[in-house]
């Protein structure tokens, strides 16, 4: 079930920011980056939060009934959202899909926590994992193609794949432990989960932590959010495109390339989740033998590493190493965090920690979400440091320039410098220097391991609930 949704989601997810800022010439929504991190920032406050509650509702109604409603939920946001070109509108159907999403996850996750203990619990988050990952594999190659046809399709589409999770349901059965202990609850329990919820997550250690692991949910998140973005203003894959038709001897890629097309940037982030599929269960035995909290460390170290690679540099292949070692690092420190939640969690309140997970990305995606929508308009979207280039160096005055449409923006810039496309992407890059974004996110990185040290060094005994 959880693969069939990720299948759905990130086949949306990574298509989305590029949708949002297209031009309407090509099909897109023709929106600002601003706009977009207004958008993501809302999608992160509901579907990062929300689960903190939905979780307890979970353990309380039981995890079947409370998936079949998730899915209802996120049919009618992908419908929405393949309908509805308004700002409003467009951003309403995203607050239905992260509803819905916020519902789904910590039923499913409070399923498996039931399951594990601290013996299999790394095996079983990797495998978990995994099946994540080949969904956000193949997703983005499925919506690709959707894409080709029309947008709308990579949004009906999805609501049509996620609908398949309506069957699985007949074959999860909950279990009769959990039936008896669900049944001894009185229904006015119900109104006192908030407070539950909220008290205990204010442990002094539990708090530290989910605070600190915000700093990582805020770099991590822009392979979503910026990369596709970066990718498609910045890297040039066409010499790429060419060596792949010569290996395997295919004409039409070879003379794509020479034309100047590009892989499409959902393509190539899906590297990530292939990296992941490939590397998960074999690192998952290194990382058993590894202290949690030292593993999470390690990994959010070797993402900046594979961060500072796929930001700087406009070659394809440099892009791919550092996506490759972005997701060797993340392998090390995203399923370890909520393994961790997991072996702390008290027994019965497995769903209620699994939405305490989702805090640390509410608050690193969605404030992560408005200052990087704001940095990339301003300081590396190519269109507007074309005008940018067209007010400052040629005169052209403010308002002339934000009359030119999206798509004549780079076209009137190549006329007036006489460049072709490819030479004035470099112009622009040596210019401005677009790539310094990725600098920003990282230093949040390096603040999120001294962070994670010093939670490490002031709270050395945490008891392990799931022995």
């Amino acid at each position: 079930m959880e693969f069939i949704e990720r299948l759905a989601y990130y086949g949306v997810r990574m298509l989305l920011s590029i949708y949002i800022v297209g031009a309407v010439s090509a099909g897109g929504l023709e929106f600002t980056h601003i706009q977009k991190g207004q958008i993501y920032a809302s999608w992160a406050l509901i579907q990062s939060t929300l689960p903190i509650l939905f979780g307890s509702i979970s353990d309380y109604f039981g995890h079947r009934k409370t998936i079949f409603v998730a899915i209802c939920i996120k049919v009618i946001g992908y419908c929405l959202m393949a309908t509805q070109t308004s700002f409003f509108g467009f951003w309403g159907g995203c607050i239905f899909l992260a509803s819905g999403t916020a519902l789904f996850k910590p039923a499913v996750q409070g399923l498996l926590v039931s399951s594990l203990n601290s013996k299999n619990s790394a095996i079983g988050w990797g495998i978990f994992y995994w099946l994540i990952n080949l969904g956000g594999f193949l997703g983005p190659w499925l919506a690709g193609f959707l894409r080709l046809v029309d947008w709308s399709w990579v949004f009906f589409g999805n609501a049509i794949i996620i609908s398949l999770n309506f069957f699985l349901l007949f074959f999860l059965k909950p279990r009769k432990s959990e039936l008896a202990e669900n049944s001894k609850k009185p229904l006015s329990e119900l109104l006192r989960l908030p407070i539950i919820t909220f008290s205990e997550m204010f442990k002094p250690s539990l708090i530290t932590f989910l605070l600190v692991y915000s700093g990582f949910w805020m770099m991590y998140n822009q392979i979503f959010d910026l990369l596709p973005n970066f990718i498609d203003d910045w890297i040039d894959s066409a010499p790429l495109l060419r060596k792949i038709g010569e290996l395997f001897h295919n004409l039409n890629w070879i003379e794509l390339a020479q034309a100047g097309k590009q892989i499409p940037a959902e393509w190539l982030i899906s590297i990530n989740c292939a990296t992941i599929l490939i590397l998960m269960i074999p690192l998952s035995f290194l990382f058993k033998r590894i202290d949690l909290i030292t593993s999470m460390i390690v990994g959010i170290l070797v993402v900046l590493i594979g961060m500072l690679l796929f930001g700087s540099s406009r070659e394809a292949l440099i892009c791919i190493t550092g996506i490759i070692i972005f997701s060797i690092g993340e392998m090390g420190a995203s399923p370890r965090m909520r393994e961790y939640l997991g072996l702390i969690s008290p027994k019965g309140k497995e769903g209620q920690y699994m939405g305490y997970a989702n805090l640390p990305e509410a608050i690193g995606w969605g404030f992560g979400s408005l200052v990087a929508g704001y940095w990339y308009q301003v300081h590396s979207d190519k269109h507007s440091l074309a005008l940018k280039y067209l007010t400052d160096k040629l005169s052209w005055s403010a308002q002339a320039a934000s009359e030119l449409p999206k798509d004549q923006i780079l076209i009137t810039l190549s006329k007036a410098l006489n460049l072709n496309p490819l030479q004035l992407t470099e112009f622009l890059w040596s210019t401005y220097n677009p790539q310094k974004i990725w600098y920003w996110f990282i230093m949040i990185g390096f603040l999120t391991v001294i962070g994670l040290w010093l939670h490490q060094k002031y709270f050395k005994k945490i008891t392990l609930v799931k022995e």
